[in-house]
């Protein structure tokens, strides 16, 4: 909820020390509880646990790569074996079919030398055998023939398949160096914007977190998680723009001098915030959220204001009994 602020006149020289006894009034002044954001300290551990999840996945990646190089031993293995089996049963075979051709051959001779002592029907018998031994012969020759080839086949598809593990294995090396790479980037990136990145004291007094002042350091806030971050773009009309919970309307911008006046609407209240300036963040309390809300102005051009609202991630109601800081302006 949006509160007005009682009005209020504090002095340096007037001011109480903390923790010294004031004197007493005839009334007790009204109670204001200023909601502190939380430390930007944890920041950096927030930060660091992000970058240590990147070197998980990283690490991962290895994991997988180590795998892939095992399976691959195994592969090798299981093909060196399938090679040595086959070259086994092929010299088997090559040796069989060769003693089967040399006993061919010898009959083929025996045959032959028979027919050329045979006349009339004796020689044409002979001839018809030798002739059928010829053709054994020639099919023994060709099976041997196709053996070879069909050993040879396997041969070059075992090479390449050793080939195309060999390619994966440098694809995979090639991204995990590229995802390590990403990652050193990527948190040099980050910790510098958020060593770059500053905090200030909103409007309402209370502490407020890092300030983005481009897209480069909102997109760091966004990885830090700990915020719901709302872009906008509010050009002056007659009707208010809606930005998450709150609905803007731009009153007046002066680019010149870095300076605009909007008035906010929230909770069914309105609020005005008057004369803010470029990266100064402007504080609403909502009934919803016990932190505040920060509205943040980047740039002012005519008419027109560019910038983003941070809303709190957890959305806890405010205590009913509790005095509330108001949305001065």
């Amino acid at each position: 909820m949006l509160f007005p602020q009682e009005n209020r006149t504090t002095t340096n020289a007037g001011a109480t020390p903390q923790g010294s006894a004031a004197p007493a009034p005839s009334a007790p002044p009204p109670q204001q509880i200023v909601v502190q954001a939380p430390s930007s300290g944890i920041k950096i551990p927030i930060l660091f646990g992000a970058v240590i999840a990147l070197l998980g996945v990283c690490g991962y990646l290895f994991y997988q790569l180590s795998q892939l190089r095992g399976d691959l031993a195994e592969t090798r293995d299981s093909l060196s074996a399938q090679i040595s089996k086959l070259s086994e049963e092929s010299s088997v075979s090559v040796q069989t079919s060769r003693r089967n051709i040399e006993a061919l051959e010898k009959d083929l001779a025996k045959a032959r030398s028979q027919a050329t002592q045979l006349s009339g029907e004796a020689k044409a018998a002979a001839l018809a055998h030798a002739d059928e031994v010829a053709a054994k012969l020639q099919r023994a020759q060709d099976e041997q023939g196709k053996q070879l080839v069909s050993f040879g086949n396997e041969v070059t598809q075992v090479k390449n398949d050793t080939s195309a593990a060999n390619s994966k294995i440098g694809e995979v090396s090639g991204e995990v160096t590229n995802v390590k790479s990403d990652v050193a980037k990527n948190r040099a990136d980050t910790e510098k914007l958020v060593a770059d990145m500053k905090s200030a004291r909103g409007d309402l007094g209370v502490q407020s977190g890092l300030i983005a002042t481009n897209a480069k350091e909102l997109s760091a806030l966004r990885e830090l998680g700990e915020r719901n971050y709302i872009e906008f773009k509010i050009a002056r009309t007659k009707q208010p723009q809606k930005v998450g919970d709150l609905a803007i309307k731009l009153e007046k911008a002066d680019p010149k001098h870095n300076r605009y006046t909007i008035t906010v609407t929230a909770d069914d209240k309105t609020v005005e915030k008057k004369d803010k300036t470029v990266n100064e963040p402007v504080q609403f309390l909502l009934t919803r959220a016990s932190q505040p809300y920060e509205l943040v102005v980047n740039d002012i051009k005519k008419d027109m204001i560019v910038g983003y609202v941070a809303a709190p991630k957890v959305q806890q109601p405010r205590s009913s009994g509790a005095s509330s800081a108001s949305a001065k302006p």
